[in-house]
């Protein structure tokens, strides 16, 4: 007895095109032969499967095999001249190209319009400081990769000979085979895919069409670029085999912490310790920002731990615009530490002179504190 066609895709009858294509796409790949050589059943789970999408999406047989079941295609049905038998030329072929190019070794991404294949595309880890993050910079580096071989100039063939077309594929890089109901395309196994062969193979690259190099490159980092962002420079990164377009080198940033400011987008923070009694008593002090000039910072009478004095604009440069961030003065106070006797005995005395009206912050701490568990006990 035939299995349920939506039953076999694992879908519901409602599912529309994009549900039963990925269900197809993903049952495919798992049951693919390529993927498992000398496996009869995951061949004919393919073959199932493949008939069942070739079925449910075109309107016309899905609407008949709802109606019908398995018997619309039976005794030269809807099979017969339109049908699923007839699909090894047509949609199958193209479905299977979109699916397993790439698992095959043709994929479109990573192959030319002329079938040369792509080079690998390469990373690149930098490290740079919050000063240059903040003024820009361009680097210098120095990165090994694979570039086209001046002797063969990337054909892979020896110098006054050429590639020939292959005998197998006939130039197109896939080969179609029969299996069961429908046919395959597949890259081909002589040229893999290339659609030429090399009798004469060039003696610095070994027919590969590139060589290994250490290349020196000028990198460009524009102010203001924070932390983890990543630079692409298009065509710097391996060479294709043979002549295929080169693949593309990713620059991955990231900024070293600073000594004294952390970064917040386009703001910078800075903690800044005082003496208690430049807070009580008032002051000034001055601060280096990266712009290279020094800001003056007030301390007005009675500062608290935690205020924050905003600089604006002293912050870092929003990328690609004129604006700029701010720069955030946190203040910390510090507690006098080794006390002589003179110096305890005057802040003894100034403890005895105190009142509520200097410290108000603690006095109503403690006060709504006595007051809250007062409460509770009654």
């Amino acid at each position: 007895m035939k299995r349920d066609l939506y039953e076999l895709l694992g879908v519901a009858k409602t599912a529309d095109e994009k549900e039963l294509k990925s269900a197809f796409r993903k049952l495919a790949m798992k049951h693919h032969p390529d993927k498992n050589p000398g496996d009869a059943e995951a061949e004919v789970k393919f073959k199932e499967i493949g008939e069942a999408y070739e079925i449910l999406k075109d309107p016309q047989k899905r609407a008949a095999y709802d109606r019908y079941g398995h018997a619309a295609f039976e005794n030269g049905g809807m099979g017969q001249g339109g049908g699923f038998g007839g699909a090894g030329a047509g949609g199958f072929s193209d479905i299977f190209e979109d699916i397993f190019g790439e698992m095959m070794g043709g994929g479109r991404q990573r192959r030319s319009s002329n079938g040369r294949e792509r080079g690998a595309d390469l990373r690149y880890n930098m490290e740079i400081s919050l000063e240059e993050s903040f003024a820009g910079k361009t680097a210098q580096i120095r990165v090994p990769t694979s570039i086209v071989c001046d002797v063969c100039t990337g054909t892979g063939a020896k110098p006054g000979t050429k590639p020939t077309t292959c005998g197998t594929c006939h130039g197109s890089g896939r080969v179609r085979a029969a299996q069961g109901f429908f046919s395959v395309e597949r890259t081909c196994p002589t040229c893999h895919g290339r659609g030429e062969t090399i009798t004469d193979p060039c003696t610095k690259c070994h027919g590969q069409g590139r060589v290994t190099e250490e290349r020196s490159l000028s990198v460009n980092i524009p102010a203001g670029i924070e932390d983890g962002t990543r630079i692409r420079l298009t065509g710097e990164g391996e060479a294709g085999m043979r002549g295929g377009p080169a693949g593309d080198l990713y620059i991955f940033l990231s900024v070293k912490p600073h000594a004294f400011y952390q970064r917040d987008g386009a703001d910078l923070y800075c903690s800044v310790p005082i003496s208690m009694t430049t807070a009580a008593l008032g002051g000034k002090f001055d601060v280096s920002t990266l712009d290279g000039t020094k800001s003056r910072v007030t301390v007005p009478e009675g500062t608290q731990a935690g205020k924050q004095f905003r600089l604006r604009g002293k912050g870092m440069p929003v990328l690609r615009s004129q604006q700029t961030g701010d720069l955030y003065i946190q203040i910390q106070i510090e507690t006098p530490q080794k006390l002589t006797k003179r110096q305890r005995e005057l802040l003894e005395e100034f403890q005895e002179l105190s009142s509520k009206d200097n410290n108000p912050e603690s006095s109503g701490f403690f006060a709504r504190m006595k007051d809250f568990f007062d409460t509770l006990s009654d």
